[in-house]
C-alpha cells in the first residue's frame, strides 16, 4: 500500500515543487558588461512572441522600394506575466525586436511574403530606472557582441515617450497586450489605437 501511495504522491509533489519554482523564479534581468554594454539575451527565441510587423516605419518619408522587412517582437517571460496581471511593465523588462528580410519567391509560394534568411538586426528596449534617466534605454546589436546604449538624443526616445501606449512601449501594435492594458486601465491615449 505504501508503494502505491508513493507512486501517486510523487507526481503531485513534483508538480507542486515545479509550480513553486516557477512562481518564485527571479525575473530575467538584463546583463551588462563592466563598460555598461548590454549582453544579447541568448534565449530570446524562448520568450513570449508579441507580434510581427511587415514594412513598418514611424517616419513619414517613403520607404525603400523593392526592400521589404519583417520585425518580430519578443518580451522576456517574467515581464510578460507581470504585464498580464497588472497591465504594467516591471523593472528589468526587455522587449526585443529582430528584423528579417521579407521575400515572396521561393518553394511553392505563389502569393504573399514570408521571412527569409538570417537576422538582419536586433534592438532591445530595457526598463531599468536605476540605470537610465527616463527609466528606459535602447540598445542596437550588430551581431552577438554586447551593444552600447543608443544616445538619448536619438529619435527613438522622444517617439516612444510621445506615442508609446503603455510606459513608452508600443503596446498599440501588440493586439493581446492592447486588450490587457485597456482592461487594466493602463493605456495612455496616444494618436490612434
Amino acid at each position: 500500500m505504501s508503494v502505491k501511495v508513493s507512486w501517486i504522491a510523487a507526481p503531485v509533489l513534483l508538480c507542486c515543487t515545479m509550480t513553486g519554482a516557477i512562481a518564485g523564479a527571479a525575473p530575467a534581468a538584463p546583463v551588462y558588461t563592466a563598460e555598461g554594454k548590454l549582453q544579447l539575451p541568448s534565449d530570446y527565441r524562448e520568450w513570449i512572441f508579441l507580434s510581427s510587423g511587415l514594412d513598418m516605419s514611424y517616419s513619414k518619408l517613403p520607404s525603400m522600394t523593392g526592400h521589404s522587412m519583417f520585425d518580430n517582437v519578443f518580451v522576456d517571460t517574467e515581464s510578460y506575466r507581470v504585464f498580464v496581471g497588472t497591465g504594467r511593465w516591471p523593472e528589468g523588462t526587455m522587449l526585443l525586436m529582430e528584423t528579417r528580410a521579407a521575400t515572396e519567391k521561393g518553394s511553392i509560394n505563389q502569393h504573399g511574403r514570408y521571412q527569409a534568411g538570417g537576422v538582419m538586426g536586433i534592438e532591445v528596449h530595457v526598463k531599468d530606472s536605476k540605470r537610465f534617466d527616463g527609466g528606459w534605454a535602447f540598445f542596437g546589436f550588430d551581431g552577438k557582441e554586447p551593444a552600447s546604449m543608443r544616445p538619448t538624443t536619438e529619435d527613438c526616445y522622444s517617439c516612444h515617450r510621445e506615442h508609446g501606449a503603455v510606459d513608452t512601449t508600443f503596446v498599440q501594435f501588440y493586439p493581446t497586450l492592447l486588450e490587457i492594458a485597456t482592461a487594466k486601465g493602463t493605456l495612455k491615449v496616444t494618436d490612434k489605437h
